[in-house]
């Protein structure tokens, strides 16, 4: 049996996309869970922050 044929948009997030994944405990992180639910862009959100940080650790 062959494989199904991989559409271009597969093939391009093969080669080009990392994803990361966070898991959360709802009893300990409702904080964060929040937050993020009230976000409309959570993985915007998340990146502005990482570029905030890496922004004020540059001259590190």
């Amino acid at each position: 049996m062959s494989e199904r044929k991989k559409t271009p948009q597969e093939r391009y997030a093969a080669k080009n996309k990392k994803q990361f994944k966070i898991d959360c405990i709802i009893t300990t992180e409702q904080d964060i869970i929040k937050k993020l639910e009230s976000v409309p862009n959570k993985a915007g959100y998340i990146k502005a922050l990482i570029r905030a940080d890496i922004a004020a650790h540059h001259d590190d």
